[in-house]
Formats: C-alpha cells, structure tokens, sequence
C-alpha cells in the first residue's frame, strides 16, 4: 500500500483553516483555548449573548480531533447503567443517559435550525454482536433504553442482519434509532463560520504558555493569559483543548489519558457495492472493548472504518484496520486504502465526562471516543455557567458538573500504562470472539 494519505478524508471537502486578529486585543470577556467542537459550542452562545469572545487555537481551525473522527453521532457513555447506578445511585445515572439522549438531539436541532450543510443522516446505528452472551445484554440493554428513556432500540437475531448488514461476522446486533451519522469537518466550518457572523475573534497558530488568575480590587475575578502572540486579560476562561492539552495547562493534562484513535477510508467502491455491503447505509460499531466503527462515506461510494491504535508502528496499525475491515467484509479483501489518519481522543481516569472548574477556570472535557455529540453539548453548557454569572436565570445545569475530575499520583499527561491497559482489553475481547 503506497501513497496513502496521511490526511482525513474529510479534509477533501473541508480542509483546516486560519485565522488572525489584525490587532492584539488586550482584553476579552471570555477567552476560549481551543478551536474544536468544544470551543464553537461555548463561543457561539456566548457571542450571540453580546459578549466578546476571543478563540485561541493552537494550530489551524480543523486541525484537531473535530475533524479526525468518525462522524457517528452516539453520544456513547462508556460505563454501564448498571455500572452508573452502583457508584452513583440510579436517579443520577438516569439523569447521565437523559443528558446524553438531550446532546443526540441538540446536535441534530442545531444542525437544522442553523442550515449547516454537513450531511446530517437520522440513519441508525446497529452494534453486531459476537457472541450469543454479547446479544443477551443488548437485549437488556434495549429494554432499559425503551423503559428509561423511550429509545427505540431493537436487537435482531443473524437471520435478520442481512437486512442491513453483508457480513457473517456477527450473530446478531443492536440497531438505534436515535444515532446517525454527519460530516465532521463541514460540521466544525460550519460552526466556525456562524461563529464568526456573531463577532467571535479566532486568532490560529497561538499557542497559550499559561493561564493565571488576577487580583483585582473589585469582586470579579480576572484571568491574565500569557500567549506567544501576546497576553490577553478576560474576566472568564474555558478550556477547550480536551486530548489535545498540552503543558501550559497542567491541571487539565494531569486529569486527561489521551488515546490513538485512527482510521483508514477505502477507495471509491461505488454506491451499488456499497448498499450491497450496507443495505441500510446506517453507521456501525462492534459489542467489544476495542470494536471497530464503520460507515459509508456520505456521498455513499466509500467505507470509513476506525479503531484505537494499537502499535506505534502506523504500517502494523493499518494493517490491523484492513483486516479489521475485511473480517467484516472478506468481500474487500483486494481493495485499497486512499486515506489512513489518526487523532487523540480523552479518557478520565472514571471513563466519564467532566464539566469541571478550577481556580476559575472551566473545563469541559473527557468524551471518551464519544466527542461528536459530547463536546459541543460541554462547550455549550460552559457557555451557560459563564452566562449565569452574569445573569442567574441563565443557568442551565448539566449531569456532569461537579462530578468528581481526580487524576492518578505521579502522573503527568503522559500516558505510559496505555499499552498494559490496551493488552487487558484485548485479552477480554478474544474471549467476546472465539465462539459464536
């Protein structure tokens, strides 16, 4: 496999972007560090509520995991009701899936309302199934997300797969209604875009060397933010760089595993193979630890497939998409790969998101994988704590905040159990795989 492009395939349609402010400002009523999903979800509230708004980012617009992804809007919770419910109590692990069925379908309304041409697909998703004990807890599973929730949710068994899937891979699976599927990087352009049109300030290739809090003589507090452009005083901050967090953020960084997520995209197979391999175009995943997600490309001619990275080697960690691939599909077995791209993606030490604050400093962070729907929603409800401050009928309360951030003795950012981590996973997927 030569000349395979080391880009997204998403850039082909919206390729990152800069942006500079003609003239350094020294003062903002909020500085956002971080120009992703999360930084546009806070920014484009706060603009709209006549506030001036400054963006940092460090690299370009689109640079980041927002256009890395797989564009599958789960809004996915990595624990378990169960698992919620015994650390939390269940009213509280109710109001986590009530929150993130609220995210799915804020996405989606924004989407709408705002006109953002970015391929929104109300489509599905179905999650196969390897072992008939995988599809028993589906079947839990769908009957909780109906009762709780009012999800529809339907497990089918393998007979009824090929309506929506070509593959023998599975024995059954999980298809919901209430996950689709978008563009990621027309997405980003077009909240930087409406971002913009509100007055928001984007400087790009501005790295932040640290945040302090000011004494000030009157109440409000102030934030001095040192940058390699300048420094930029602002009566609040939020903190937008989740995965992305580098050390002039050290108490975000110490609370943050960030984890290789990659994909590979195929070459233009056609729309009718495609349907033939997908008769339901929907978006797709697998009942393991470290399952692939797959879909069509939105024009409906590609297969996008992703996983976690699992060698640093990026020829080893390819070959173990294309067999990830044709496992599903043995079909594919000869075709080739045009794109394979890699981003990071945040784990907290709980595996749950985080609204947090911090000597006055807003985090929202810790999406799991799940960022397409979590890191907007996030953003946005920072934007409503910064707005509530200024006016406390503003305030929009999430699940997530003060929940607890805490991070492990010794440990600095730099992620050096993640290998151990990955083999215990995968040691617990071979026994989801060997029967059927």
């Amino acid at each position: 496999m030569t000349g395979i492009c080391a880009d997204p395939y998403w850039w082909q349609a919206a390729p990152p972007q800069d942006f500079h402010i003609a003239q350094w400002p020294d003062r903002a009523d909020v500085v956002i560090i971080g120009g992703g999903y999360t930084g546009f979800g806070a920014a484009i509230p706060l603009a709209r509520a006549g506030l001036d708004v400054v963006v940092l980012e460090r690299d370009q617009i689109g640079s980041g995991a927002s256009t890395r992804n797989g564009g599958i809007t789960s809004g996915n919770l990595r624990l378990s009701f169960n698992d919620l419910a015994k650390r939390f109590g269940a009213e509280k692990a109710t109001d986590f899936y009530q929150e993130a069925k609220a995210a799915r379908a804020d996405l989606a309304q924004f989407i709408i309302s705002e006109k953002i041409d970015c391929g929104l697909q109300q489509c599905g998703r179905l999650v196969g199934a390897l072992r008939p004990e995988s599809l028993d807890s589906m079947k839990r599973d769908a009957e909780r997300l109906t009762k709780l929730l009012d999800i529809e949710a339907t497990v089918y068994d393998r007979a009824s797969l090929p309506d929506y899937i070509d593959t023998s891979r599975y024995c059954g699976g999980m298809m919901r209604d209430d996950i689709g599927g978008i563009h990621p990087a027309k997405l980003l352009a077009g909240m930087c875009q409406i971002a913009r049109q509100a007055s928001v300030k984007i400087a790009t290739q501005t790295k932040v060397i640290a945040v302090s809090q000011q004494n000030t003589s009157s109440h409000t507090p102030e934030f001095c933010i040192e940058t390699s452009r300048g420094i930029i005083r602002a009566g609040h901050v939020i903190s937008a760089t989740n995965a992305y967090t580098d050390t002039g953020q050290p108490w975000l960084r110490r609370r943050l595993v960030p984890v290789i997520s990659e994909m590979i995209a195929t070459e233009e197979l056609g729309e009718n193979m495609v349907r033939s391999l997908m008769p339901g175009l929907n978006m797709y995943g697998e009942a393991l630890q470290l399952g692939h997600y797959y879909r069509p490309s939105p024009d409906g001619k590609r297969i996008l497939l992703g996983g976690r990275r699992m060698s640093p080697n990026p020829v080893k960690a390819r070959k173990r998409l294309v067999e990830g691939l044709t496992s599903i599909f043995p079909q594919l077995a000869d075709i080739t790969i045009t794109n394979h791209w890699f981003g990071f993606v945040a784990f907290p030490f709980d595996q749950l998101p985080k609204l947090a604050v911090h000597d006055g400093v807003i985090y929202p962070s810790g999406y799991c994988g799940s960022g397409t729907v979590w890191a907007r929603w996030l953003g946005q409800k920072a934007a409503h704590m910064v707005l509530a401050d200024l006016d406390e009928s503003a305030f929009q309360a999430s699940a997530f905040q003060g929940v607890p951030f805490r991070t492990m003795p010794f440990y600095s950012g730099d992620p050096w159990f993640l290998p151990l981590a990955m083999g215990l996973y995968g040691i617990q997927d071979k026994f989801k795989t060997t029967s059927k």
